[in-house]
């Protein structure tokens, strides 16, 4: 059975590992942190995120905890070959 992304195209099967799993939980415990960011290779993204953290003092945190929480739980909502085809060969960065 074949998979299909948001706008129905057919997601080609992939050899290459998913990080899903260790990125969603390291998004939804360190969001704030870009960690998830950086095991995805979003090294700006995960700099952006830690600079928000640091530069407020941990005000930020806040705001940067939800995005990591948005982002864990999309993560580990979709399939594997599903999260490699968008994360990790089209480089989808935010959400």
């Amino acid at each position: 059975m074949d998979i299909l992304d948001e706008n129905g195209n057919v997601i080609p099967k992939s050899s290459e590992e998913s990080k899903r799993i260790v990125a969603g939980v390291l998004a939804i415990l360190l969001g704030p942190f870009g960690v998830h960011k950086f095991i995805l290779g979003y090294t700006n993204q995960g700099i952006i995120l830690l600079a928000i953290t640091i530069v407020t003092c941990g005000i930020g945190a806040a705001i940067t905890s939800i995005i990591g929480l948005i982002e864990g739980v999309v993560y580990l909502t979709k399939s594997d070959e599903e999260f490699v085809y968008t994360y990790q060969t089209n480089k989808k960065e935010w959400f």
